[in-house]
């Protein structure tokens, strides 16, 4: 959702507002709909695709940001030094174009593909695809050569069968007040965790996460200038503070909490998730320098002032869930893979 009212109705579905309740008669007629949609992809009534390569779906059960696309990213570059020969396919939310599937690279217009895959592609290195219709996008990548498949956001594209499903949850936020839409932020109610292989959630969580959950955070690694993609080290800081600091996801302030962390003094400005930029929103008139999240850089070439820094953060998974995740995918070296 984006522009005021979705962001209010955002932060009440999280805080819990009592008024939402006015709103459960609705949730109801969502909650018989998703019930009814899940049932005809399980009986056979509509069909289940079947890559033949294992397919990894990394999505969340609820509405605004979670730092799912973070993992995406480590998780690409996991299953490569592993020996797989990794593809992401994504909806690409966003995005509109002519024709599909639709390939991505760093130069696709994010009005075609969306900020998200053309970040994940940026990042990875690794073949990624856009499709609304994801088993037509995952049979793309199979036909390049990608041995196993990951879904981004694709919890709910049931179209596509799946060996694994990662819900990724916010540790501030967790799953809101636990109720579906339009009363809460969920997407499918709570009981779909027990349906799904793992969670994990992003930070210290502040909500008693379901049993055998893991945690991962996001560690910033490196500055990249937009302008031409120079990099720095996180300190010394390349900019003088304070800084104008800018911020379309879906928690705002998760951003500015870790530019305080960094030693970074900023004017924070929120904005939308996916919010669509323009010249007048970095056109600040105080000489300060402008920093941004990675996603927001994508839609940000050619609009934002020379002196804009890109924070880039990468997902740092607990132990304990490498380990598992190793177990049910064996290394392809180790076992005889060409790749």
């Amino acid at each position: 959702m984006s522009g005021s009212l979705g962001e209010r109705w955002l932060e009440a579905a999280y805080r819990g507002a009592p008024w939402l309740g006015l709103l459960r008669p609705l949730e109801a007629l969502y909650r018989w709909t998703v019930a009814r949609r899940a049932a005809a992809f399980r009986t056979g009534r509509r069909a289940v695709w079947q890559a033949g390569v294992p397919v990894i779906v990394v999505g969340n059960l609820t509405l605004g940001g979670s730092g799912k696309s973070p993992l995406t990213a480590w998780l690409a570059r996991h299953l490569a030094a592993r020996g797989w020969r990794p593809g992401i396919v994504s909806r690409g939310y966003g995005g509109r174009a002519l024709h599909y599937p639709l390939w991505v690279t760093r130069e696709t217009p994010v009005a075609e593909c969306g900020d998200e895959p053309r970040m994940l592609a940026r990042q990875t290195g690794v073949p990624v695809v856009v499709d609304p219709d994801r088993p037509r996008g995952a049979r793309a990548l199979i036909e390049a050569g990608c041995d196993i498949l990951i879904s981004d956001d694709g919890l709910q594209h049931l179209a596509l069968g799946r060996d694994l499903e990662l819900v990724v949850a916010d540790g501030r936020w967790g799953f809101g007040n636990g109720r579906c839409l339009p009363a809460g932020p969920l997407r499918e109610p709570l009981s779909r965790l027990d349906t799904v292989d793992a969670v994990l959630v992003n930070g210290e969580p502040a909500f008693s996460p379901p049993p055998g959950a893991w945690t991962f955070r996001l560690q910033p690694v490196r500055w990249r200038r937009l302008a031409d993609g120079e990099a720095r080290e996180l300190a010394p800081l390349p900019f003088v503070c304070p800084v104008n600091a800018v911020a379309g996801i879906g928690h705002p302030q998760r951003f500015f909490a870790t530019l305080k962390a960094l030693g970074v003094t900023s004017v924070p400005h929120a904005l939308g998730d996916h919010h669509r930029y323009t010249a007048s929103d970095l056109a600040f008139d105080d000489g300060r320098a402008v920093v941004m999240t990675a996603k927001d850089a994508e839609k940000c070439d050619g609009l934002a002032p020379a002196d804009t820094w890109v924070l880039e953060v990468e997902a740092e998974p607990d132990a304990g869930f490498v380990a598992w995740l190793d177990q049910r995918l064996p290394d392809r070296h180790r076992i005889g893979s060409d790749g």
